[in-house]
């Protein structure tokens, strides 16, 4: 009888937490894939397009998707397409990015904002349709608008 209590003790003695008190710190989950919209982007004077894994356009709040990089006769600019699950997501990103821009103005046809990037001071054009979140930076407000229009009108 005294076995079996000897063999219980070292048993569960085994069991118990390691020597080391110190927990090692979990890493982060890695971030979604990225889907690759490369194909939406507008072709006209492309000269490179790219999926960034996460935080597009280096900004936190934002997961990664695709950029495009043109020129237009020396007016270079950027492209952007963030696909969501759902039109929902693609809204509450929306919202996430208007404090990133300095005294947005809405603009209530396209559903989105303009505003200059608060960082930077780069112009951004960014709006929200279907499942997407997309925009224009880079451009002044007029142009980018004929762009974003462009643009969303690829998104389905």
């Amino acid at each position: 009888m005294r076995w079996v209590l000897v063999a219980s003790l070292v048993l569960l003695a085994g069991c118990g937490a390691s020597g080391s008190s110190e927990k090692k710190a979990a890493a982060p989950p890695p971030p979604p894939p990225v889907k690759d919209d490369r194909l939406l982007l507008l072709p006209a004077h492309q000269t490179s397009a790219k999926l960034v894994p996460d935080h597009l356009l280096a900004k936190m709040p934002l997961p990664g998707g695709t950029i495009g990089d043109y020129d237009d006769g020396g007016k270079k600019y950027q492209l952007f397409i963030i696909e969501t699950d759902t039109a929902q997501d693609a809204a509450f990103l929306l919202l996430d990015f208007k404090p990133l821009l300095t005294n947005p103005t809405y603009i209530s046809y396209m559903g989105g904002y303009f505003g200059p990037d608060a960082a930077t001071g780069t112009p951004i054009w960014v709006f929200a349709k279907s499942k997407y979140l997309a925009g224009v930076v880079g451009l002044a407000r007029d142009p980018a608008d004929e762009i974003a229009r462009e643009l969303a009108a690829r998104l389905h």
